[in-house]
Order: C-alpha cells, then sequence, then structure tokens
C-alpha cells in the first residue's frame, strides 16, 4: 500500500534515483528524454552536461508554449506512435502527465521503452482515471473542460488537453503493464496534485471530487489523484518477473 507524499518528495525520490543512476554509469554524461510538456517540459538533470530531449503529441496549447519559450527549441511535437524514438539512446526517461492524455498507451510505452537503454529507468506521473478528480476529467465533454480550464486552472498551467485516460493510466492498469514487459517498479507514490485542486476555485472542484466519491460508495478514490513510480528496465532484454 502506497502512501501519499507531497509534491517536494516526489521530485526528489526522482532526482535520488537519478544520482543513484549516474554512479552507476561511472559519472558519465547521461542521455535524458523527457516526454510530456504536462511537466512544465523540464526534466530533474542537474548538471549541465546531460543530454536532454524531448517530444510530446501534437497539440494547440503545446505548440504555444514551445513557441513563447526558446528553452524549448529541441522539442518533437507529433503523433507519438510514429514520433522518431532511436532506440537504446536514454538512460532515462521522464513522462510526466503524458499517458492519461494519449491514445494507444500502451504502443507509445513499448516505444518510449524501446528507446530506452538496457538498466535505464522510467519516472512516470500520471493522473489515476480510478480516482475521483481522474473521474471527473475524463467524463466531462472537451468544450466544457475547455470553458471551465481558466477559472479553474493555476495561471501558467497548459491546457486544457486531451482526457483520454485508458484502463493502462490506474495503478494496476499499469502494475499489470510492467509485469508482462518484465519491468521492476522499484518506487510507487501516491499524491494529490491536480491543477484544479490548487486553482483559484479549488473549493469548488473538491467539492466535486467529493460527489464523485460519495456517488461511487468509495470506489473512486479522493485521498489522491496521481501516480508515480519509478520503473527499471532489466539488464537482460529477456528478464521475465515471476
Amino acid at each position: 500500500m502506497s502512501e501519499v507524499w507531497s509534491i517536494a518528495a516526489k521530485g526528489e525520490i526522482f532526482r535520488q534515483r537519478l544520482r543513484e543512476h549516474r554512479t552507476e554509469q561511472l559519472g558519465r554524461r547521461l542521455d535524458i528524454l523527457v516526454a510530456g510538456l504536462g511537466g512544465h517540459g523540464q526534466s530533474l538533470s542537474e548538471r549541465a552536461e546531460d543530454r536532454v530531449s524531448g517530444v510530446d503529441e501534437d497539440h494547440p496549447p503545446l505548440r504555444e508554449r514551445i513557441a513563447a519559450d526558446e528553452n524549448l527549441a529541441h522539442w518533437a511535437l507529433g503523433d507519438l506512435r510514429s514520433v522518431p524514438i532511436p532506440p537504446r539512446s536514454f538512460d532515462i526517461v521522464h513522462a510526466a502527465f503524458l499517458l492519461e492524455r494519449i491514445h494507444h498507451t500502451e504502443l507509445v510505452l513499448d516505444r518510449i521503452l524501446n528507446g530506452l537503454r538496457p538498466g535505464g529507468l522510467i519516472f512516470v506521473r500520471m493522473r489515476d482515471r480510478d480516482s475521483a478528480y481522474g473521474f471527473c476529467a475524463r467524463v466531462a465533454p472537451f468544450w466544457l473542460r475547455r470553458l471551465l480550464w481558466p477559472r479553474f486552472a493555476p495561471k501558467g498551467a497548459v491546457g486544457p488537453l486531451p482526457a483520454v485516460y485508458e484502463p493502462i493510466t490506474a495503478r494496476e492498469g499499469m502494475r499489470t503493464y510492467c509485469l508482462t514487459r518484465g519491468l521492476l517498479v522499484t518506487d510507487e507514490l501516491t499524491a494529490v496534485g491536480g491543477p484544479a485542486l490548487h486553482g483559484r476555485r479549488a473549493g469548488t472542484a473538491r467539492a466535486m471530487c467529493l460527489l464523485a466519491h460519495k456517488l461511487s460508495r468509495g470506489r473512486l478514490s479522493l485521498e489522491h489523484d496521481e501516480i508515480v513510480m519509478v520503473i527499471r528496465k532489466p539488464q537482460d532484454h529477456f528478464a521475465r518477473l515471476i
């Protein structure tokens, strides 16, 4: 059973695992792929010599964000089923708030995994489709989310973006995916981080989540809306968990 962590703690667990991985690689330069501008296009790299690349789906809010920030000039936008991800080219992949808003999630994850070197790490942050917050996001029509976004989202937040929430974007869905691909989940945390819960109308957003929680008789979690995982690709490509 994972406990609810703070936003600062989530970032620290990623940085800690990155430092450990750097030590394992004898301090050499790391190649990092940031998948998803939902994490504001930032990697957790602490060294300028590390090489950081970025990819995401092509949506108008993301194009606007990249056009407005020269630091994101290296980003590639497109269909993540076909955007170039060279095989075995990255030591770390940071996928922040990407999986819940894309279609063909398992296919995209397989492509990301193919781009990861043996022994590499995937840092995943995603909204939980089985949380009350995730439920409200995925059942609300896009026109309504677009209408409410300026009123509920914190200033500077990118969106609204699609809310797809395929079955893999839940704790058991991701665990099953990792098991079938022979991946090891080294860390699993949960947290409350939904943008509407920290915006100008956080009280209204919390009331909506509480209503969904009660109507589901507790099935939709109110304790968290975010799942954080650190996933390791085995050195042996044919390794499988038992």
